[in-house]
């Protein structure tokens, strides 16, 4: 069965050339050139994926990804954004409403394919292993790590966190001491491949050290090669 594609795209050039690129790929794609269009077909039809416009005629792309991330029948689509000005902003609240990537106009459908395959890939894997490890919890001094729960604690305050934040922040701690380099870690967290180029695990970083708040310090960055969580809680 073909994975379906849902195109929110209000420039029509863009939206065709993406879903004839789609198609050649054997995906299906389904285009939509404004909210209203993709509110209407999401109604009653469910997507593998959507590829969303943050700039549309009748609203924010923003809002939309807000509104199905919030709906238990679609929290688990994953949201690429598609956007034309290189916000760090926009990347930031797309991220914390639960997109997955984003990607910057104008750029190269080729990237754009191989990033879907990933993110199609991870979420088959996910779907399939996710009780793997789900019976651990790790702790590392005044943050603990709920596998099963998929929660994070400070103190015992909960951090709230996105899926991608928290398989981010596990898979550092589970290699803590370790540098991690950028490549390594998309191809880890996001399973991307060397082909793929992003800065979106600073931007993920970034954001979860703010959320760790005074933990956030054992994040850290090691210049020109990647990320490292220290080895110790001192």
């Amino acid at each position: 069965m073909k994975n379906i594609i849902l195109v929110i795209e209000d420039e029509p050039d863009i939206n065709k050339t993406i879903s004839y690129n789609l198609l050649t790929e054997g995906f299906e794609p389904i285009s939509a050139y404004n909210l209203s269009e993709a509110d209407n077909w999401i109604q009653s039809n469910s997507p593998d994926l959507i590829l969303l416009d943050l700039m549309l005629p009748d609203g924010s792309g923003l809002d939309f990804c807000k509104r199905i991330k919030s709906k238990d029948k679609f929290n688990n689509i994953p949201i690429i954004i598609l956007t034309a000005k290189d916000d760090e902003v926009d990347k930031v609240v797309g991220f914390e409403l639960g997109a997955d990537d984003y990607v910057t106009k104008p750029f190269s459908v080729r990237e754009l394919i191989l990033r879907i395959k990933a993110i199609l890939k991870r979420k088959t894997i996910t779907s399939h292993s996710e009780n793997v490890d789900s019976n651990e919890s790790k702790e590392f001094g005044k943050l603990k790590i709920d596998a099963d729960s998929h929660e994070v604690f400070i103190d015992n305050n909960e951090i709230i966190l996105t899926a991608l934040e928290f398989k981010l922040l596990k898979h550092l701690v589970d290699r803590r001491g370790r540098v991690q380099t950028r490549d390594q870690l998309l191809s880890d967290v996001w399973g991307y491949s060397a082909q793929i180029t992003t800065r979106t695990v600073d931007t993920h970083v970034k954001r979860l050290r703010e959320k760790l708040g005074i933990m956030g310090k054992h994040v850290e960055t090691i210049r020109g090669v990647g990320y490292r969580f220290s080895r110790t809680p001192d």
